[in-house]
């Protein structure tokens, strides 16, 4: 193929910023009803930490 003639691909980053929303929430309210609130908010906060982890090692490395 060209890759004059090459289309550029779609942005499909909204679309999964919406599906890991949509899963996220589904296994917060499994686990919320099998094991408990306390459950949830600490699986929040291990997540929101790791996702602040990932984020100050990027932002070291530029």
């Amino acid at each position: 193929m060209d890759p004059q003639t090459r289309q550029p691909a779609p942005d499909y980053f909204p679309a999964n910023l919406v599906m890991i929303f949509v899963n996220m929430l589904w296994i917060f309210v499994a686990l919320w009803a099998v094991f408990g609130l306390e459950v949830v908010i600490l699986l929040a906060v291990a997540i929101n930490h790791g996702i602040t982890v990932i984020d100050h090692r990027r932002k070291s490395r530029q």
